[in-house]
């Protein structure tokens, strides 16, 4: 777990220095990804319609519901990996 842990905060660090800036529905991805993988399931109410941006990403991350963190790490350095 610790190797999936500092591959996992390594990624986090690249994803800070891509050389382009992804779309926004990558950029929604990577931050379930993120969330997921170091918090857990999301448990936040979902906002309401005035906050469009966090509408957004309450739920992209709750698509990942009950995704268990390891996984969402996985997945997470996958995508930043594929990014650079």
């Amino acid at each position: 777990m610790s190797d999936l842990k500092s591959q996992f905060e390594a990624a986090v660090a690249a994803s800070k220095n891509l050389s382009e800036r992804p779309d926004n529905v990558t950029l929604l991805k990577i931050y379930a990804l993120y969330k997921q993988g170091s918090t857990g399931n999301n448990p936040d109410p979902r906002p309401g319609f005035s906050d469009i941006v966090g509408r957004a990403k309450w739920d992209a991350w709750n698509t990942l519901k009950d995704t268990a963190p390891e996984a969402a790490m996985q997945q997470y350095i996958d995508l930043i990996e594929s990014l650079s």
